[in-house]
């Protein structure tokens, strides 16, 4: 199969879709691999890495889409690429598109077959390649939340641990899943006193046993919200519905309660958002204020560590893309569990229930597709 790995175009995504080890391996079994020049030197891959590993490497994006089979990329197509994809090609990335119509129109428009990393479930229903991304976020949300507590940053002037005879900073988490569950690590890490919160009880007891009590769990119910978040320095939204627009729990007037200078932060932009008052920000311009408190909304974080992130990424990625050169989108698809609930558009229709039901639109199933091979 011909593989093609662009250079991400998103304001400051420094990832790249494929390791010069990912593509060693698939050239080793027979695939072609065509790389756009740069695409990898942010994250720390130059392009002779690449050329070593069998790769081709061409100096013009167009050339790639036009060229490829498959398209591996890491964060959804800008307006521009979406222009560049035919029917006859199978996208890979990250797609979130519960949370932007204009995209999914332009995928639609294009005909391709769009299968989400954010939707891949695995055989007990986790989501495989969300998960590494989500740890690198819930990470680097607690230091870009303690960041932004400086008051040079507009925050409240509060260091996270506190020092000895001043209290340290207290850290709300909202969700316990894997991007809530590394905010707590490394909130707890560095001094604070954090609270988390979930619907889940037995996940909030598996929490409580992990961290041996040094976290304070609460179910997750509108007044435990309001009454956390007037005592909370710093607030992580780490709420996923998979696929699904992420649901607003934390209204505009829940923040007057909150003491000035709080920090929200919300890993939950690229579905939409947690916090009613969040908008999707970039590393350039980070965070904006709202009724006094400090919002930090960047929709591609883990892109700040670019290395890290994408060496985890293709650890997680590369099996999928080895069974969907190896054996077709189709076969791939219904061969190994869990890949189906990756397909978010095919044929010009929405395979995705959480994007159907974000737009109002007619859903064609996986099943469905899949069945009329």
């Amino acid at each position: 199969m011909r593989i093609g790995v662009p250079r991400e175009i998103k304001n400051r995504e420094y990832r790249v879709g494929m390791t010069p080890m990912g593509v060693r391996e698939l050239v080793e079994q027979g695939h072609q691999v065509q790389v756009e020049q740069g695409a990898g030197v942010a994250a720390g891959f130059g392009d002779q890495a690449y050329e070593q590993a069998g790769a081709v490497l061409v100096d013009d994006p167009r050339s790639v889409f036009s060229w490829a089979d498959l398209i591996v990329k890491v964060k959804e197509p800008q307006p521009n690429e979406c222009g560049w994809l035919s029917a006859d090609q199978v996208l890979f990335t990250y797609l979130h598109l519960a949370a932007d119509r204009a995209l999914t129109d332009a995928l639609l428009a294009s005909g391709c077959t769009a299968i989400g990393y954010e939707t891949v479930t695995d055989a007990h229903g986790g989501l495989p390649l969300l998960a590494p991304m989500s740890e690198v976020a819930g990470r680097m949300a607690v230091q870009a939340g303690a960041h932004c507590l400086e008051k040079a940053q507009g925050g409240r002037g509060v260091l996270l641990g506190g020092v000895p005879g001043v209290s340290p900073a207290r850290v709300l988490v909202i969700g316990g899943g894997v991007v809530g569950e590394n905010a707590v690590r490394v909130a707890l890490g560095m001094g604070a006193r954090v609270v988390l919160l979930d619907k889940s009880l037995p996940r909030l007891r598996q929490l409580d046993e992990r961290f041996n009590g040094a976290l304070t769990t609460l179910y997750s119910t509108t007044e435990n919200i309001e009454q956390q978040l007037a005592q909370a320095d710093l607030v992580i939204g780490a709420v996923l519905l998979p696929g699904a627009a992420a649901p607003k729990l934390v209204t505009r007037g829940m923040l007057a309660s909150m003491q000035p200078g709080a920090v929200l932060v919300d890993v939950a932009i690229d579905q939409g958002g947690c916090f009613e008052t969040s908008h999707p920000t970039t590393h350039d311009d980070p965070v904006f204020e709202e009724e006094g408190v400090v919002h930090y909304c960047v929709a591609n974080m883990p892109g700040a560590v670019a290395r890290t992130a994408t060496l985890a990424l293709t650890n997680a990625t590369l099996p999928y893309v080895e069974q969907l050169a190896a054996y077709g989108w189709r076969h791939a698809l219904q061969d190994v569990p869990g890949f189906a609930a990756g397909l978010n558009i095919h044929s010009r229709r929405v395979t995705c229930a959480g994007v159907a039901e974000a737009f109002d639109l007619p859903q064609v199933t996986p099943a469905q597709v899949l069945g009329s091979a």
